[in-house]
């Protein structure tokens, strides 16, 4: 007995790992089809930009053929949105609306917050062409809160700025189209880029500047000729053309007027239009076939059926006697059921409004902290650069004790404010990964140099080990991983004091361009107990009160760890023994891209670039008297010179009138503020450093700083000696501008 038992067990258990293996390989199948269904998709929008219509039907239905082979719901719900635009885009708004409402009906049954936003996107489009712009603007408003995708961003940002066109709000139009010239979206970003520069010219054309209209045209004109976007170079053709013709400049505009031609001889021909034509009508007939195919296979199964009515209308005469039997039983079982289902849905009832006030608790305390961390930060940066310059001008022994202490206060409070702001960022869903290509040693080496000094007061050495078989360039999100390493090489520290700190990185596995990278950071201090392993990640815990107390800290470090790199969908493990050291270690996947990074050596800065600062001329943006005060004194003691601007206009008056060394702006200010500012700025000047000198709120983006021209961040309150070394950096080693 006991024999057959153990043969049963093996068979079951061989029978689990072949059912397991069917899985993997079902698994591994879709994940290939759905990367060839995202192939066709993009191509499919590639061809569209290309004015290529028949050209992306036809990929488009091969996506959406395939993602119904697999029933990909997502997928099938993309392909619906792709083809409601593309037949927009034929001006057939019958066809588009069908799948429009194709779209509708499988979202009703799919928990899908992207494809919902696209859902409002596209009403959003129906109604700017029916010239309901403040509609349309609410439901644009609608479907960003839905969705951070950059894509579908991008494109939300460009339609509101021609609603802003004609409503017409121009300043807020300009804000939009200007940034997205200077936009990294990896899909479509010279396409958005061409469309803003449309946007810019029209917005110029209304306010009667004629010649920066045309200067706008002529760069979209190049980027759309350059990218075959045959719409926009037509759009842009005739745009100049009336343009040079208002100003009777006769000759140029004869020259766009022969290009005009040119194209329409050579694209938008007879023949091209009949073939985008019959593929779009092709595609609909075959849509619309399934559709007949299938409900002719329902009556074909209904008709089979109805000979069987006689045989079941006997059967069901037959259990009717035993049915009447049970209608009785029945019958109080079901009040018994009425009664339980009132008492359940009150219950449900009581429930969803529990939920609801923890939702709302949730949202209040979001704000409450955001407004808090950010408002404290301006009184913060007053009293620890007060503090600062005090300690720099020699005060005597007890006075020195007291602004130590002071200073160390400051800084704690400051620390514990970042920590909360980064955590009620990540809790409200204003983070998410931001690929850009990056040399990982690169980042290693920053952030290894960024903690030296921390390291040098602990009397500890950090090194690195690094698998020289990672590729150099990578694609991921490098800023979010350096907030990671940072965090965890940081926390080793302040537990490791005369011993030494260890980060390991290497390549777990290698699939094509995918590749999986092993972090480890590994210290030799005093561990953590077994039994507060599993809390250790948990918000403001650090082991025991005597810890906290001896170290110091808010124990929320590795809370934003955790939490960064579930932005990742990856997590942090652990192993540690009391006494001998920790080890914290985790996986990331990332994609490696080919030539675009120059290799870096590595090489770790024990100390900070002396930077000769003797000379230097600065213009400080600031609107707080009391900060323009310290930032100004804060020069001086460098021996550099500054001129103050109290806001974002008159700043940019004076770059223009004057030359200086690097611009310190403040991004929160009444009338223009410091981003408006740099975006007007960088159309005149491009080469001065503009280094963002600001307190961070939860709703501000850095990318947003970036972006608007800024060529690097100083969050407020700051160390002195990060101060200094960003303007060293920034004026003698100047970063590339973003794009």
């Amino acid at each position: 007995m006991k024999k057959e038992f153990t043969y049963i067990k093996f068979f079951l258990n061989f029978l689990l790992l072949f059912v397991v293996g069917l899985q993997l390989v079902f698994s591994q199948e879709n994940l290939s089809e759905k990367k060839i269904i995202d192939n066709y998709f993009y191509n499919s929008r590639d061809f569209k930009n290309q004015d290529k219509i028949d050209q992306a039907l036809i990929s488009l239905e091969k996506a959406l053929k395939l993602a119904e082979e697999i029933n990909d719901s997502k997928s099938i719900i993309d392909c619906y949105h792709e083809f409601a635009l593309l037949y927009n885009k034929l001006n057939k708004d019958d066809q588009s609306i069908v799948f429009w409402d194709r779209a509708e009906l499988l979202l009703k049954e799919t928990e899908y917050p992207y494809g919902n936003a696209v859902h409002i996107y596209i009403d959003a489009l129906y109604l700017y062409k029916g010239q309901k712009f403040y509609q349309s603007n609410y439901e644009l408003n609608r479907a960003a809160q839905m969705t951070n995708e950059r894509n579908l961003t991008l494109h939300i940002l460009l339609m509101k700025g021609f609603i802003y066109l004609e409503l017409p709000k121009f300043n807020e139009a300009a804000k939009n189209f200007n940034s997205l010239i200077t936009n990294n979206d990896l899909i479509e970003k010279d396409y958005i880029a061409t469309r803003a520069y449309i946007g810019l010219s029209i917005l110029e054309q209304k306010k009667e500047n004629t010649l920066t209209s045309i200067d706008y045209a002529k760069e979209g004109l190049l980027l759309a000729e350059k990218n075959s976007y045959f719409n926009e170079i037509l759009e842009l053709n005739r745009f100049l053309i009336s343009a040079h013709q208002e100003l009777n400049n006769f000759e140029p505009a004869l020259l766009y007027s022969n290009n005009l031609l040119q194209i329409k001889d050579s694209i938008f021909n007879e023949s091209k239009i009949s073939s985008e034509s019959k593929s779009a009508n092709n595609i609909q007939f075959s849509l619309m076939n399934d559709v007949i195919n299938t409900q002719d296979k329902e009556i074909e199964e209904l008709k089979e059926s109805g000979s069987r009515t006689q045989i079941t209308a006997i059967l069901t005469s037959a259990f009717l006697t035993i049915i009447s039997l049970l209608a009785i039983s029945l019958y109080r079982n079901n009040q018994i059921k009425l009664k339980t289902n009132d008492l359940l849905q009150t219950k449900n009832y009581e429930l969803e409004a529990s939920r609801d006030a923890a939702v709302k608790a949730m949202e209040t305390k979001t704000t409450f902290l955001s407004t808090v961390s950010h408002e404290l930060r301006t009184p913060l940066y007053a009293v620890t650069g007060l503090t600062h310059l005090l300690l720099d001008e020699n005060p005597n022994d007890s006075q020195k004790e007291h602004l130590k202490a002071l200073k160390f206060s400051g800084d704690y409070l400051l620390s514990f404010i970042n920590d909360i702001l980064q955590l009620n960022k990540i809790d409200a869903d204003k983070l998410e990964p931001v690929n850009s290509e990056f040399n990982l040693k690169k980042v290693l080496s920053e952030v290894i140099s960024s903690l030296q000094q921390s390291a040098k007061e602990n009397k500890t050495k950090i090194t690195l080990e690094y698998d020289e078989n990672i590729p150099k360039n990578l694609l991921s999100d490098s800023m979010k991983l350096s907030q990671i390493l940072i965090n965890l090489v940081g926390n080793a520290l302040k537990f490791t004091k005369k011993g030494e700190v260890k980060v390991i990185t290497k390549l777990a596995n290698k699939v094509d361009d995918n590749v999986t990278i092993y972090f480890e950071v590994k210290d030799n201090g005093i561990g953590i107990a077994e039994d507060q392993v599993n809390n250790i990640f948990n918000s403001f815990e650090q082991g025991s009160i005597q810890i906290n107390r001896e170290y110091g800290g808010t124990g929320l470090g590795l809370t934003i760890v955790k939490s960064l790199l579930g932005l990742f969908k990856s997590k942090i493990n652990l192993k540690s023994t009391l006494g001998e050291g920790s080890s914290f270690f985790f996986e990331i996947n990332m994609v490696c891209k080919k030539g675009i990074i120059n290799d870096i050596a590595f090489e770790i800065e024990n100390e900070n670039e002396d930077y000769k600062f003797e000379g230097l001329h600065l213009l400080i943006v600031e609107d707080n008297k009391i900060n323009q005060v310290i930032t100004k004194k804060m020069l001086l003691k460098k021996d550099m010179t500054c001129d103050i601007a109290s806001n974002g206009t008159d700043a940019v008056e004076m770059v223009s009138q004057n030359k200086y060394d690097a611009v310190l702006m403040d991004i929160h200010m009444p009338g223009i503020s410091g981003e408006e500012a740099t975006i007007l700025i960088r159309k005149f000047n491009i080469y001065t450093p503009i280094i963002a000198l600001t307190a961070i709120s939860l709703d501000d983006s850095l990318e947003s700083f970036y972006a608007a021209g800024c060529n690097d961040v100083v969050t407020k309150p700051f160390k002195p000696e990060v101060f200094y070394q960003k303007i060293g950096e920034n004026i003698y080693h100047p970063k590339p501008l973003y794009s």
